[in-house]
């Protein structure tokens, strides 16, 4: 049996390429290339029925490590709590004060990008310190 060694990431969400470009900032993502035969994602969105446009996006790792994170238009609202989400690894190795600093400081950087700062968990003897978030559309993720 052979082992599955890249994956992406989806989002359904109400706007997808204002989602996309959000999470670009968070993690120093990149829009790819458009497709062969077109000079923009606009033309190629433009090409699409009008019921398919706007419908997509999507943003990769630039160093080709991280996996791609696709998001798609979906006409209901989130509802409820998300059963799987995104840890942002910026205190990795950092302990205490110095942690809660990063964590800190990272929240500081993405609220003005629309980002929702949610609550703080201290550090508790098994678990080190991280700090709840909610993306543009409100789906939650940390700063770990």
């Amino acid at each position: 049996m052979s082992s599955i060694k890249q994956f992406q990431v989806t989002f359904d969400c109400a706007e997808p390429e204002r989602v996309a470009r959000f999470w670009c900032e968070v993690l120093g993502y990149v829009v790819p290339p458009p497709p062969e035969g077109f000079a923009t994602w606009d033309d190629f969105d433009r090409s699409l029925p009008p019921e398919r446009q706007g419908a997509a996006f999507a943003c990769v790792d630039p160093s080709g490590v991280g996996p791609r994170l696709f998001f798609q238009r979906v006409p209901e609202g989130k509802v409820v709590k998300n059963r799987v989400h995104l840890d942002v690894r910026v205190g990795t190795g950092l302990v205490g004060e110095e942690r809660v600093a990063a964590l800190e400081a990272e929240c500081a950087r993405l609220v003005p990008l629309g980002a929702v700062r949610g609550q703080l968990l201290r550090a508790d003897g098994f678990n080190e310190s991280c700090l709840g978030m909610q993306d543009i559309e409100g789906n939650e993720f940390c700063l770990d």
